[in-house]
């Protein structure tokens, strides 16, 4: 509701006037879940794809009217809420869910979260500053992604048109690899 419709509803309440004065910048925030799905997430990023897909096609579409859409495109953000939300997580039963899974989140997921947190994660002031620097922009760009070290991981996504590369680098990055991921970084 608030992710996808409510950015919806927002952008049609502003957009007749911006059009009437063939003039406007629209910028929404989306993430880099919007481009790339993470296990555990999935309701979150089908919400940030739509935007994503919404977003694109209005783009093309509003061009005529000389009204700009931007999307800013953060990865991880360290927040108390992050912090407040792992909490409250590791320690949910979650009944109805098969054992395996609950045991796949708790002892694989949220680990391997907290480090790709720890070694991704910026501050929301960081954040801040990029949408800043979007709104600011002369010739907005499209797409910003506000976290340069979790560009290459969005990128494997179009590198490989069959999704395989990105499937397959995200589950190992997160299940087998993680104290590796973090030293590397």
């Amino acid at each position: 509701e608030t992710n996808f419709f409510g950015a919806v509803r927002m952008i049609k309440a502003v957009l007749p006037d911006m059009k009437r004065r063939q003039s406007g910048h629209i910028v929404v925030i989306s993430s880099v879940m919007g481009l790339q799905g993470i296990v555990f997430n999935d309701v979150y990023a089908a919400s940030k794809f739509a935007v994503e897909g919404f977003c694109e096609s209005l783009a093309v579409q509003l061009l005529q009217f000389n009204v700009f859409v931007s999307m800013v495109e953060p990865g991880p953000v360290n927040t108390d809420f992050e912090l407040k939300l792992m909490e409250e997580v590791s320690r949910s039963e979650f009944p109805g869910t098969d054992p395996a899974t609950v045991r796949y989140f708790k002892d694989v997921y949220l680990p391997a979260s907290h480090e790709i947190f720890t070694t991704l994660g910026q501050s929301p002031a960081a954040v801040a500053e990029a949408i800043v620097n979007v709104i600011g922009a002369r010739r907005p760009a499209f797409r910003t992604q506000t976290n340069r070290l979790y560009t290459p991981l969005v990128a494997l996504k179009y590198a490989d048109p069959s999704g395989d590369l990105s499937v397959r680098t995200y589950y190992r990055l997160l299940f087998n690899y993680g104290t590796l991921f973090h030293l590397s970084m």
